[in-house]
């Protein structure tokens, strides 16, 4: 049948080194069975050691991707990556209003992994007030937890007050995920459910510099499993095991942050 075949798409930036944004959306997507489009929103010129230089694409090009993609296609889940400026994330919560791709998962990517904010004020407040509301589950990092409600994450009743704290934004589920501190052996991601229902996810901490694109991979996957019609825990869970997969067994890509293995996940039979 025509459009039969479970679509999702990606709302990000290219990243060229592979390792992160678009390019690791596409490989998770490609993994998990799916078939992944991509509306473009900038692209990045960086490789292991760090970004050198980036463009923002035109705004009305943005749009027209959308336009082209909804008059076509049967996309049954979508998820968004980097959005860098205001206007760029009022055109995306537009097109998301206007066209029906299914529930969105939104990584509210502000921080680097190491704490530095990458969005300005405005675009910040547009993401907060604008995008989130419109997400059936948001996957913040332990970073952008702290900043979306500002609250101090200690241990893991902070993470738990952070989640439904974003909750209370219009977020129906929420992720926040966990931190490694020294000295511990696991890292715990919480999640609360639109249901009241909460769980916690564990996995060991695996030392290594290999870890670009972990959350691009763990919310494409949910989206990709949404698009299945994976009911969203089971689809939580699952992100949850790919990505621990993905990191657990690195390939050697790059000299210094490399990427993670994409392909430890076929390996779960899941």
């Amino acid at each position: 049948m025509i459009n039969d075949f479970p679509q999702v798409l990606t709302i990000a930036g290219s990243d060229c080194d592979g390792s992160a944004g678009m390019q690791a959306d596409l490989h998770t997507f490609f993994v998990r069975q799916t078939y992944g489009m991509s509306v473009l929103v900038a692209a990045v010129a960086g490789n292991s050691y760090g970004i050198q230089a980036a463009e923002n694409l035109p705004l009305d090009f943005v749009a027209k991707q959308f336009e082209v993609l909804a008059a076509d296609f049967k996309i049954r889940a979508a998820k968004t990556g980097m959005l860098g400026t205001a206007d760029l994330i009022k055109t995306v919560v537009t097109a998301y209003q206007n066209y029906d791709f299914g529930p969105l998962v939104v990584d509210p990517v502000i921080t680097t992994k190491h704490g530095a904010q990458l969005l300005e004020d405005e675009a910040f407040t547009s993401l907060k007030q604008e995008l989130l509301p419109l997400a059936t589950v948001a996957t913040p990092n332990f970073f952008e937890a702290q900043l979306l409600t500002g609250l101090a994450i200690k241990d893991r009743d902070d993470q738990k007050a952070a989640a439904l704290a974003i909750q209370a934004l219009g977020v129906d589920n929420v992720v926040v995920k966990g931190w490694h501190r020294p000295g511990q052996e696991q890292v715990y991601d919480y999640v609360v459910y639109a249901d009241g229902s909460e769980e916690w996810l564990v996995h060991p901490y695996y030392d290594t510099e290999h870890i670009n694109g972990t959350g691009d991979t763990f919310s494409a996957t949910i989206a990709a499993e949404l698009a299945k019609g994976q009911p969203l825990k089971q689809a939580i869970k699952t992100a949850h095991d790919v990505t621990v997969a993905a990191i657990s067994k690195p390939i050697e890509v790059g000299h210094k942050f490399g990427p993670i293995n994409h392909w430890a996940s076929q390996d779960l039979n899941i």
